[in-house]
């Protein structure tokens, strides 16, 4: 991967891969105080530093998912662990300054929350080549895998996005449903591609029509007002289910959603946003699909404990619980052993899902 398309991409998750918005301000910290009094009491041998991004623990996201892995860690594998939280708009020194002072304090592992630490950790690493580090959703900015004490943790999109399009297809009956994407770009193209194979998979003659919020343009995974008008635009042409991956767009594509009625639904994704939308709309999330960062930062802790640390690019697929979809809410009870048939083809090597259109 060429520097300029590693940070290229490394901008568009700035948006859809690490859970943070425009509207989720640092605490000032006292979150992330709260969570070390936790650590507090954590003991062990491998001491494991935690540094969230923007939001930290309570963003009901990417920081959450990470500290989960990390409970899971503490309570399965004895680790201690202390942990971070950056504050926003924060310059790039005080990232350095955060894993710094973790390898200092004998931190091992050092993970990263988001892809806003993949340059801090490039620099810091070169600098504790005794010391792993991660980055969750991160690549390498030099686009040269130098430091082999560095691992980037990334999920296979496109297959859980094959499951919760599977779903569209079976839930259906217009044999309409849509794709909201944030900016029309390779990493959303990705979405956009096993999803429409997941429908088609399970019923051909429907149709899925694909929006986008912006062309080239990152505001178009913070633009809610335009997500509802791409939504409104695939409600109007008959579409019952409607699936983004969209970053904040996505509350958007819920109210609009919300706002037709009976008998539509939405579809999330990265996280089980059922569990974190209004009352109203709850009853619209058919099931979202699940980038499972507890499992990629449980296993990151878990290569050092055994004594072989993940190194360069991991892939957290369907087959390693790294992504999946959300029965929340009970409305996809029916259609289960279906979805899980599907996954199971997935898993074997049987179906091959497309990355691309």
């Amino acid at each position: 991967m060429s520097k300029i398309a590693a940070l290229g991409l490394v901008a568009a998750l700035a948006f859809t891969g690490c859970g943070r918005s425009e509207n989720n301000p640092s605490d000032g910290g006292t979150k992330a105080a709260a969570d070390n009094t936790i650590c507090k009491d954590a003991k062990g041998d491998t001491k494991v530093g935690l540094a969230f991004d923007v939001g930290g623990v309570g963003d009901q996201s990417f920081n959450d998912s990470a500290y989960a892995g990390l409970k899971k860690a503490v309570a399965e594998l004895g680790v201690g662990c202390t942990t971070g939280e950056a504050v926003q708009d924060e310059a790039e020194s005080a990232r350095e300054d955060r894993l710094r002072t973790m390898a200092d304090a004998g931190m091992n592992p050092i993970i990263g929350v988001g892809f806003a630490y993949s340059e801090a950790v490039d620099k810091v690493s070169a600098d504790y080549p005794d010391t792993n580090f991660a980055v969750i959703d991160g690549f390498d900015p030099t686009g040269d895998a130098a430091n082999d004490n560095v691992a980037y943790l990334g999920f296979a999109e496109n297959e859980g996005s094959f499951l919760v399009g599977a779903a569209a297809g079976l839930k259906t009956k217009t044999n309409k449903v849509g794709f909201v994407g944030g900016v029309h770009m390779d990493l959303i193209k990705k979405f956009e591609a096993g999803f429409t194979q997941g429908v088609k998979a399970v019923n051909p003659k429907a149709k899925v029509l694909v929006g986008y919020i912006q062309e080239s343009d990152l505001k178009g995974f913070g633009d809610p007002e335009g997500g509802k008008q791409v939504a409104n635009g695939q409600l109007d042409k008959g579409a019952d289910v409607i699936y983004h991956a969209a970053g904040g767009s996505g509350a958007g594509v819920f109210a609009a959603v919300t706002e037709a009625g009976k008998g539509q639904w939405a579809i999330g994704v990265d996280s089980d946003q059922y569990l974190t939308a209004p009352a109203d709309q709850q009853a619209h999330i058919l099931t979202s699909m699940l980038k499972r960062v507890d499992v990629a930062t449980f296993d990151m802790i878990k290569s050092v404990v055994d004594g072989a640390p993940l190194k360069s690019y991991s892939t957290f697929d369907l087959k390693a619980d790294g992504v999946g979809y959300a029965t929340s809410g009970g409305f996809v009870d029916d259609i289960k052993a279906k979805l899980d048939k599907w996954a199971e083809k997935i898993k074997s090597g049987s179906l091959k899902v497309k990355d691309k259109p």
